[in-house]
């Protein structure tokens, strides 16, 4: 890897890194004094108005976002156009909701929340005012920009939520910590980037983009729909309390999926799209990077699955102790999730974005052939059937790879197997220590440090190379200070 690009992305790793465990870490702390305030139907409410705002923006962005980070020579024209796009759009679709709130809320027998769900989709418009220059940031890689924007952003939002929390404002807490996010976002921007639209609009670029874009459109509202199909189906035929529980457990364990998938969509894709015609070297980047994901992704995973009663009882108290097995299942389901988006972005990186679309569409209709069979269950066998769609995605994921780089399955699997071996063993020792009779913040305590401290030195006799790689690393940026 010559050392321009590959200083470009450590650097975007480090900052994609730093923003979203900085978010993740931040909404963690809110998010934990909210759980401990709120009511759990307060959550299950919001979770289900979110879907509404969640697909709006993948509308808006139409994956056009993408295909400016993409094209080598981007114009300011090009940048206009989706701008304004973007902005009609976001009009359009507020208005679509406005007038349909009232039977999304009937549909869902949340009769009170009308009013609440008007002012949350506000910030739909309040996105496509700041969208572009979040994507004008990702292709000039100024991941630090991107960074300091949401951090800046989310620390405003916290205010904002804890205030509201302790003057007791319910569900209206949850409604302003989402708006005030997005109108951060959209103030700050033009201080790490003055740009403004001009008065030009280009059909060509619409028309030249559209067959990338709608590739990645697909994925993302696939995404979209089926992230928040459980919370949909909870909502519409259990009880409000139980999606509080659900998304709950979701949150969590999506404060690892997500955060792990923001950083590698963000701090790759872009470095894959300048490399996508060297297939040797694309290859030698992917093998790497996942080698290096893996050993920080697997032992996490396994290591939240064996702490989970003791964490979330610590953390929001034993209230939410129905959302345990929840968050278990669901890191499960995502183990393989950080791998499965460096092939993402490997296919569409090359311009095979419908193959990726179609490994989507596969997924997807795994998952709803395993709703439809584990439905009648309840949420927890539904959640062993997304465990099941999930993996088969990633075995189909690794042969679309296979042709795409040349990277054999066997290589595949090998360049993950110890990491994966390993985690599990260390789980399975440390897991005992949850039959014991200390305290959950005693049990906890005790599981991080001796996990932490068994796969350090495991790590440290196994991969000797990864070991002195990072020791070498770490000394050069101290010495550097």
């Amino acid at each position: 890897m010559g050392d321009g690009l590959k200083n470009k992305m450590i650097t975007g790793l480090v900052w994609s890194t730093f923003n979203v465990f900085g978010v993740q870490f931040i909404q963690l702390l809110v998010g934990i004094f909210l759980a401990r305030i709120l009511h759990v139907e307060e959550f299950g409410q919001i979770g289900i108005l979110f879907f509404f705002v969640g697909i709006s923006t993948v509308l808006i962005d139409g994956g056009f976002g993408q295909a400016l980070i993409r094209k080598k020579e981007a114009t300011h024209v090009d940048f206009s156009t989706m701008f304004y796009i973007n902005f009609l759009l976001s009009i359009a679709i507020y208005l679509i909701l406005f007038f349909a709130t009232p039977s999304i809320v009937t549909f869902f027998n949340l009769p009170t929340l009308t009013t609440p769900a008007r002012v949350l989709f506000l910030s739909i418009i309040v996105f496509s005012f700041y969208f572009i220059q979040q994507t004008q940031l990702t292709k000039k890689l100024n991941f630090k920009a991107n960074a300091l924007v949401n951090i800046s952003s989310i620390m405003i939002s916290a205010i904002v939520a804890l205030s509201l929390a302790y003057k007791g404002y319910g569900i209206w807490v949850l409604v302003f910590q989402q708006l005030s996010f997005h109108t951060s976002k959209a103030l700050i921007f033009p201080f790490f980037l003055h740009w403004k639209p001009s008065l030009n609009f280009s059909w060509n670029f619409v028309r030249e983009s559209w067959k990338f874009s709608i590739g990645i459109f697909g994925q993302s509202l696939l995404n979209v729909i089926f992230t928040n199909i459980y919370t949909l189906l909870i909502g519409k035929f259990d009880t409000v309390r139980n999606v509080g529980y659900y998304t709950q457990a979701n949150k969590y364990s999506e404060t690892v999926n997500v955060a792990s998938n923001s950083i590698l969509s963000a701090g790759t894709f872009p470095i894959f799209a300048q490399i996508q015609d060297d297939q040797p070297r694309l290859l030698r980047i992917y093998r790497r990077l996942v080698s290096s994901v893996s050993m920080l992704t697997f032992p996490l995973a396994i290591f939240l699955i064996v702490a989970a009663e003791p964490l979330i009882i610590t953390l929001i108290t034993a209230k939410w102790l129905e959302s345990v097995m929840l968050f278990q299942l669901l890191i499960v389901s995502n183990l393989f999730y950080p791998i499965y988006t460096i092939n993402i972005n490997i296919l569409n990186a090359r311009g095979d974005s419908k193959k990726s679309f179609k490994l989507e569409i596969f997924k997807r209709l795994i998952i709803i052939l395993s709703i439809a069979a584990t439905f009648s269950f309840g949420i927890k066998i539904m959640l062993v059937g997304l465990i099941l769609a999930n993996f088969s995605a990633f075995a189909f994921s690794m042969l679309l790879i296979k042709k795409s780089i040349v990277h054999y399955i066997r290589h595949q699997v090998l360049d993950i197997a110890t990491t994966m071996v390993l985690s599990v063993f260390l789980g399975a020792v440390v897991f005992f220590i949850n039959f014991t009779n200390y305290s959950s913040f005693i049990k906890l305590i005790l599981e991080a440090v001796s996990f932490g401290l068994l796969y350090i030195i495991a790590v440290r006799f196994i991969f000797k190379d990864k070991w002195m790689e990072a020791q070498s690393a770490i000394l050069k940026k101290i010495s550097s200070f």
